[in-house]
């Protein structure tokens, strides 16, 4: 079984900030607009998507690898946790208590994507990602059990809450008795259970000294391999310059990456000076005015919110 997953304290979920965001028009990444770029017209509460809203959000899921079509469709909670195991061991490392928190912000970001939720309006009193709250947008499933099960829990919330708190909530990290039943268990193993049925992982067992572990070690190297690839040819190869043109998902990687704790070990097979310049770029990325990438970004809200939640201080 699954070593079980530490919960985390807030300052566990913050301690791993980035530096303070540029100022908004500063930044190299896009050029400086007005001040009605963050304005947005008025939302109906009552508004739902159509279906075929959902059905046209879920043809988002395959990645842009047009030179590889028929590689296995992978959600970011599993792309995150393949970058994160160690190949031949088939577990985390141990230091790592970023990734947990890490998962449950790629469901929600997952969940953004496939047109399921998406943050209240901007508003005079909420002009921060982080004061904003999660709405749902559709209860369509989506087929996927971590993401469903989610989608239950915001359902079924009496109280709407932020992007950061429904992380901690997720996580366990609650002194709420009655709001620990929206934690979701086991996250690491079902989603490392997904990578054995795309047959990406395998399963095996690892004695310790007081107990056995479950382990999944990485029987395709191929696709670990275009993961990395598709990662580091981000801010190299497929480097934009502009965040408005970064594909969505890539961005998201990108973010999840670095708020699992898995981003340096990803670009750490580059040579010395591709890696300097790609971590250059990723700090570009990570160092960015979210809000003003949020309201340049189409659809970009929840993947800035995931962010600042983790850079807060």
């Amino acid at each position: 079984m699954w070593m079980a997953e530490r919960f985390l304290t807030r300052s566990n979920l913050s301690r791993r900030a980035v530096a303070a965001p540029l100022a908004p028009g500063t930044s190299v990444l896009y050029p400086q607009v007005g001040m009605t770029t963050l304005t947005r017209r008025g939302w109906r509460g009552d508004k739902r998507a159509e279906p075929e809203e959902d059905v046209a959000a879920d043809r988002e899921l395959p990645d842009d690898d047009s030179d590889n079509s028929k590689a296995p469709r992978l959600t970011l909670m599993e792309e995150v946790l393949l970058l994160g195991l160690q190949d031949k061991e088939g577990y985390p490392s141990f230091w790592n208590d970023c990734l947990s928190p890490g998962l449950r912000g790629g469901i929600l970001i997952e969940l953004a994507l496939r047109g399921r939720i998406h943050l209240e309006p901007l508003t005079a009193r909420k002009k921060r990602l982080l004061d904003r709250k999660v709405l749902l947008k559709s209860a369509a499933p989506t087929g996927d059990v971590l993401l469903d099960e989610t989608l239950r829990h915001i359902k079924a919330s009496e109280s709407t809450e932020t992007v950061q708190t429904w992380i901690e909530l997720l996580t366990g990290e609650t002194w709420n008795p009655f709001k620990l039943q929206y934690q979701l268990r086991n996250v690491r193993e079902r989603v490392a259970k997904g990578l054995v049925e795309k047959g990406i992982l395998t399963t095996g067992k690892q004695s310790f000294l007081l107990f056995d572990m479950t382990t999944h070690p990485v029987c395709d190297t191929t696709e670990k391999q275009r993961l990395l690839r598709k990662l580091q040819d981000s801010v190299l190869e497929r480097w934009t310059g502009d965040l408005r043109r970064m594909d969505r998902r890539l961005l998201a990687l990108l973010v999840l990456a670095h708020a699992s704790d898995v981003l340096e070990k990803a670009l750490g097979s580059l040579e010395d000076t591709q890696y300097e310049m790609a971590m250059s770029r990723a700090k570009d990325v990570l160092e960015a005015d979210a809000e003003l990438a949020a309201a340049q970004g189409r659809g970009t809200e929840v993947i800035w919110a995931v962010l600042a939640a983790f850079s807060r201080a």
